[in-house]
């Protein structure tokens, strides 16, 4: 089942929904828990994707198969379900793993499509550890260069599968998203392939920032260039275990070079620098994504806070930079300011 359903959440159901009706090892039936919301014409977004077999919020226009079945109801979505797809707001994830506890099969699988971390007193904690820590289940991820309404319109992309020590496992997860234009690998990195499809999110903010002062193609590459630098090394500081090659996957540079020019968090980001940060980025989430959440600035604030407590901010200039600007401290044109400095990291 699927636990989630904006744009990506809906597409992941989509995905699934297919490969269960074509391959006799799964069940038909995909329950797709919606946090319930009443529509504008007072029917509620539950009945009307049942009703239409599509998100009329968040995916207008795409079947998503006549075996999703939507339900408000997680505790009865979650049921006898032994594969579970995490796709929510990562701000959500707390809630919804306490009010699973005891719930869930023992013997289920986890995966997460989810970007972010939950930052503790005793460090970050990537959330498929946390999923698997509160709900005592494994838990892969998958990330990639995914932007959910290009393949709701089954337009060719691909993605990573990271997965721990079960291959026979992610191979389940490979045969349960992959169709003729979704091709899925894996790789066995977990915190590789997590960080990369969240920092990816960081590094899409300041070329946001980029587009919206029309600094050019060449800054913008330049950004992207020292984001992929500081990622990496953010990676590695956290998870010394992170494979190098992991970076060449569809969850590493490819997904950074897409959500650098196709993501939300850099469309909200251009018109942030527009408006020369005078709006602020809750204001624009509100006019711009229809109720739709914005993961990056989030993870802004997440790798600030883990930086800062380990005394190494001047070693990631990029990603500080960034922070001062979405929390209003530096003007939006500061984002190249940073690229004064020397080189901390091997080229």
């Amino acid at each position: 089942m699927v636990i989630g359903s904006g744009s990506w959440g809906s597409v992941a159901a989509k995905l699934v929904a297919f490969n269960t009706l074509n391959l006799s090892s799964f069940h038909d039936e995909v329950k797709m828990w919606v946090f319930e919301e009443t529509l504008q014409s007072g029917e509620k977004l539950t009945d009307a994707i049942n009703r239409t077999n599509e998100n009329v919020k968040y995916l207008p226009g795409i079947k998503l198969g006549k075996n999703v079945i939507a339900d408000p109801d997680l505790d009865n979505a979650v049921e006898d379900a032994n594969m579970l797809v995490f796709v929510t707001p990562h701000q959500f994830i707390d809630n919804i793993c306490k009010s699973l506890v005891g719930k869930v099969r023992s013997d289920a699988e986890a995966i997460s499509l989810i970007k972010g971390m939950e930052v503790k007193i005793e460090g970050p904690c990537l959330i498929s550890t946390y999923i698997s820590e509160q709900l005592g289940i494994n838990c892969s991820v998958l990330m990639g260069a995914n932007l959910a309404n290009e393949i709701a319109e089954e337009k060719f992309s691909e993605a990573t599968v990271g997965y721990r020590n079960n291959r026979e496992i992610a191979e389940q997860w490979v045969q349960l998203f992959t169709t003729p234009y979704f091709m899925v690998t894996p790789v066995q990195d977990v915190e590789g392939v997590e960080l990369c499809g969240t920092l990816k999110n960081v590094v899409a903010i300041a070329a946001g920032f980029v587009d919206g002062l029309d600094m050019g193609n060449n800054t913008k590459a330049a950004i992207i260039r020292f984001g992929l630098r500081e990622m990496r090394e953010f990676c590695k500081l956290l998870f010394s275990s992170v494979k190098d090659d992991t970076f060449f996957e569809s969850c590493g540079v490819a997904d950074v070079i897409t959500t650098c020019f196709g993501g939300r968090n850099r469309k909200v980001a251009e018109a942030f620098a527009r408006n020369g940060g005078k709006r602020s980025f809750d204001e624009l989430e509100a006019e711009m994504l229809q109720g739709q959440k914005l993961q990056g600035v989030t993870t802004v604030r997440e790798v600030y806070e883990v930086l800062r407590h380990r005394g190494l901010l001047e070693l990631f200039p990029l990603f500080a930079t960034v922070h001062e600007i979405c929390s209003g401290c530096l003007p939006p044109s500061a984002i190249v300011i940073y690229s004064e400095k020397k080189n901390i990291f091997p080229v």
